[in-house]
């Protein structure tokens, strides 16, 4: 009976929907900056979590999971949100400033 038991188990988890994600880049130029963090609706806004590395260049990055799907996001540097970079879509926030946009698909 236990070695039957063990198959079901087996064949129901083979069964269940697989995790489908994607590892999504964020950067942002800030040579100047002494620390950069990520922020947005895929960490519920949390400003201390993802805390991105900055190369030679002056470019901060971060590398994160995502699952398909459009995500607001900012960037804090050195304790300012980052309001403006050209050529990224923004959307209207209710603080009467701009996030940021992803798609992640």
């Amino acid at each position: 009976m236990i070695g039957k038991e063990k198959k079901k188990v087996k064949k129901e988890a083979k069964e269940l929907p697989k995790k489908t994600s994607k590892n999504m880049e964020f950067t942002y130029l800030a040579p100047e900056a002494m620390e950069v963090l990520l922020a947005g609706a895929f960490n519920s806004w949390d400003t201390q979590t993802l805390l991105m590395k900055k190369n030679k260049e002056g470019v901060w990055k971060i590398a994160i999971n995502l699952a398909p799907g459009c995500y607001e996001y900012k960037f804090l540097a050195d304790g300012e949100w980052v309001e403006n970079i050209s050529g990224v879509e923004t959307a209207p926030n209710p603080f009467g400033t701009q996030n940021f946009v992803t798609w992640v698909k």
